[in-house]
């Protein structure tokens, strides 16, 4: 549908396999296999300008998200300032955009600490504190270079062909309102530690490609092979998911929300609609086309109230700070599925302190181990940073 023009010159088909789909010029005729062909009311003949069905956008918005973030990583990473603030640092030689140590942060990024005060989502401030924000703001920060450099790629291949498609309004929304839901769904199941990034929107994004396709079913040709070419990689990603320190439920919450945004937000118009429309000067439809057919219809209504009833009851739940994991003692496996080679318990570490002057001793409860640091100031953060070493 979308890689191949139709002829310009004598004949537009509008959709090869639809015979009441097409429009003719005048003087041709109709094949006799067609029982519903446009017909002409005049007998001088035209020549057709290349006919586009659907408009193509010129994509801004994505580009500029990935710039965004980009631009917000290198802010972390210049208010962490990891030399001022820890002991050791992953390649110093960048000054305070040092990275945090590998034990400490494998992704090469900055504390949690410094995240978690930048907009991290962390469940007690938003219901403790009211920061209901953070449920958008954790979408815009990173933990670290790899894992901005694995978001931002996939999200200039999948969101630029989808803002070439429907325009940046369309998909704005789709990767905000999926990555709200992916951060809504995680704050539901971990409580325990922060979330950032933009994997729920980016989950979102193929939720939407995946309803899209649904949705518009009928003007695509070899959709079953582009449906499960889709599956597919939905399924690798999301099993990819149940590995530790992955946040799951923000990918399964941002790919549902998405799949249920795109039956609203890119439903596309029959193909016969679209022909009627652009019929050149002089030719006269013999039937009148619907514009949606009444599945599009009946799953646009559908998913609409289950976007507002979803979001509605999750925010609620939340503010109230209730623990899904309480009412579900197996939705822990979706995020992670402990083997022998790794654990899927992530406690917070907890230190005793005894500080004199510049000079703390901290002493990790979990595991007995005992230091004496140097500080640079009266930094509660850097003691925190400091602990959670200790404690790795």
């Amino acid at each position: 549908m979308r890689g191949r023009e139709p002829p310009s010159e004598l004949e537009i088909k509008v959709h090869p396999r639809r015979g009441d789909n097409m429009v003719h010029p005048v003087g041709s005729q109709p094949s006799s296999t067609r029982t519903e062909p446009l017909q002409p009311n005049t007998a001088s003949p035209h020549i057709f300008q290349e006919f586009r069905p659907f408009k193509r956008w010129v994509p801004w918005l994505v580009p500029s998200f990935v710039i965004i973030n980009i631009a917000l990583f290198v802010a972390t990473m210049y208010i962490n300032n990891c030399p001022k603030n820890s002991v050791s640092c992953v390649a110093r030689s960048l000054g305070r955009f040092s990275f945090q140590p590998f034990r400490e942060n494998p992704l090469l990024g900055p504390s949690s600490s410094t995240l978690e005060k930048l907009g991290a989502l962390e469940v007690t401030k938003v219901v403790r504190r009211h920061q209901a924000w953070r449920l958008f703001t954790c979408m815009w920060l990173h933990a670290g270079v790899f894992h901005v450099v694995a978001n931002m790629l996939s999200l200039i291949l999948i969101g630029i062909r989808l803002e070439q498609e429907f325009g940046f309004v369309r998909i704005g929304l789709l990767y905000l309102l999926s990555g709200f839901g992916g951060s809504l769904l995680s704050a539901l199941f971990i409580q325990s530690s922060i979330s950032v990034g933009a994997s729920g929107a980016l989950f979102g994004l193929l939720g939407g490609m995946l309803s899209e396709l649904i949705t518009n079913w009928t003007i695509y040709a070899n959709k079953l092979a582009a449906l499960l070419t889709l599956v597919f990689i939905i399924v690798i990603n999301l099993a990819m998911g149940i590995l530790p320190h992955v946040d799951n439920f923000a990918h399964i919450g941002g790919f549902l929300s998405g799949f249920l945004l795109g039956f609203v937000f890119l439903i596309r118009p029959q193909f016969g609609w679209v022909s009627q429309r652009n019929t050149p000067p002089g030719f006269v439809a013999t039937s009148v086309k619907p514009k949606h057919k009444m599945y599009q219809y009946v799953l646009w209504v559908l998913s609409l109230i289950l976007l507002v009833v979803g979001f509605t009851v999750g925010m609620v739940l939340l503010l109230r700070g209730v623990n899904a994991n309480d009412h579900c003692s197996w939705c822990h496996y979706l995020s992670c599925v402990p083997t022998s080679k790794w654990s899927c318990n992530s406690q917070q570490v907890y230190c005793e302190s005894n500080q004199i002057g510049n000079q703390v001793e901290l002493t990790c409860l979990s595991n007995g181990k005992s230091r004496t640091y140097m500080l640079s100031g009266d930094n509660k953060s850097q003691v925190q940073q400091l602990c959670s070493q200790l404690c790795s």
